[in-house]
């Protein structure tokens, strides 16, 4: 898999001097999990990068749960921990890959190609026997410049603009009740944006690692059509899971990372129910 790296791997190359473990743990319902999971025991070197703190900005009328974070504030926080732009940098969460592949995304976007997730996370590494720690790291600070990849994201007129377009599918990746609108937990309307097929993120998973490429390619073939992909959730995070197995079989997506939260907060978008 291009986009992950085993254990086995992060292992036998933890004490490379150009190599930056990021410990995404996160937990929607109960924000301060991954903060206490990371003080708790965590891999050897890895820096915590929380999602509301850190992978996300300031909650306005617009741009969703979680917006992407002022980059500038963002790239002094990466630089900190010692990442340059040739940096390797290792992401993890549980093993779920939704916080790290939020970490990931932010990355690409911000125009670095050296980042990786750990297949399996934290728990995976546990049941290899491998050691954790409490110790907290230390690295000397890089120089990261930005170069934003604009191919990769959308915001919402944009999305407002193509949904109806033959040759464009905007990927639901909520879990099936909530795209149909029979259930909503956490945001204030229910429903789907009109023409949005439901991918389930977790579907795309298995025994807590990303399926293998054959399996994903079956999963998404009726994607493979479309001259344009767009993948949003519930407030971008989720989202990054399919964008990552997307892009493990060569399909090109782009995300929208308000998702249906910045969907909603405007009263003029259309809402879909049921399986249409």
């Amino acid at each position: 898999m291009k986009n992950l790296v085993s254990v086995e791997w992060l292992k036998n190359n933890i004490d490379k001097e150009n190599l930056v473990v990021v410990d995404c743990r996160f937990d929607l319902q109960t924000p301060s999990y991954g903060k206490d999971s990371y003080q708790k025991g965590h891999i050897k070197g890895a820096f915590y990068m929380d999602m509301n703190k850190d992978l996300a900005g300031e909650v306005e009328e617009h741009g969703g749960r979680h917006p992407l974070p002022d980059l500038n504030i963002f790239k002094e926080k990466i630089e900190n921990i010692g990442i340059g732009n040739n940096t390797i940098v290792v992401a993890y969460d549980d093993g779920e890959i939704a916080g790290a592949s939020r970490f990931w995304w932010i990355l690409k976007y911000l125009g670095h190609e050296k980042v990786y997730i750990l297949s399996g996370g934290i728990k995976k590494w546990v049941e290899k026997k491998y050691p954790l720690t409490q110790d907290i790291p230390s690295k000397n600070k890089k120089e990261f410049n930005i170069n934003l990849n604009e191919q990769i994201i959308v915001d919402m007129f944009e999305v407002r603009e193509k949904k109806d377009k033959e040759n464009v599918i905007i990927v639901d990746s909520r879990s099936k009740e909530r795209y149909r609108g029979e259930f909503e937990p956490i945001d204030k309307v229910a429903g789907h944006i009109p023409g949005a097929k439901n991918y389930f993120w977790k579907d795309v998973l298995e025994n807590n690692e990303l399926k293998e490429y054959n399996k994903l390619k079956d999963h998404f073939k009726d994607l493979e059509k479309y001259e344009e992909v767009i993948v949003h959730c519930g407030s971008g995070i989720t989202g990054c899971v399919n964008f990552v197995a997307l892009d493990e079989i060569g399909i090109n997506s782009k995300l929208y990372v308000g998702s249906w939260s910045d969907w909603i907060s405007y009263s003029e978008n259309e809402i879909a129910k049921g399986d249409e």
